[in-house]
């Protein structure tokens, strides 16, 4: 599998493969046919509280990461990060899509991650982790 990140801004390529938006709102000023998206998932963005406090607390990039790891165990999260997994098996290549000017720090990269495995991703992300949730509740009772 191959995963890349790639500004939405960017012009769409024949090697970009699929071509997947992973933000909650479309790119100002862009239009659907020069973005050549084929996919949008908005459950895959973070909350706008944690986006609104990222880009006040640009140095905060590990606290960014983890609280947005967190949310992405979410049932909606945890079902566009299954689909995401989906669409990337394979030799198919993906291209995450993002609208940030930060091209270093931004939810697409820890999606590539995710994606990548990283080193001890949280054990409520991820396809492994569906329906999960319910078991470790139980246990606890």
């Amino acid at each position: 599998m191959a995963i890349v990140v790639k500004r939405v801004y960017e012009a769409a390529s024949p090697s970009d493969g699929v071509r997947v938006l992973v933000d909650r709102l479309w790119p100002r000023g862009l239009k659907k046919e020069e973005a050549a998206v084929k996919f949008w998932l908005r459950d895959l963005a973070p909350s706008d509280e944690l986006r609104q406090w990222f880009h006040a607390n640009l140095d905060g990039w590990r606290m960014f990461r983890k609280r947005y790891l967190k949310e992405l165990a979410g049932e909606k999260a945890s079902a566009a990060v299954e689909k995401l997994h989906h669409l990337a098996e394979g030799k198919r290549q993906v291209t995450l899509l993002y609208a940030s000017r930060n091209e270093e720090y931004n939810n697409a990269t820890v999606l590539k991650e995710l994606l990548e495995g990283m080193p001890k991703p949280p054990s409520s992300v991820g396809r492994s982790a569906i329906g999960r949730g319910r078991i470790r509740k139980a246990k606890r009772l």
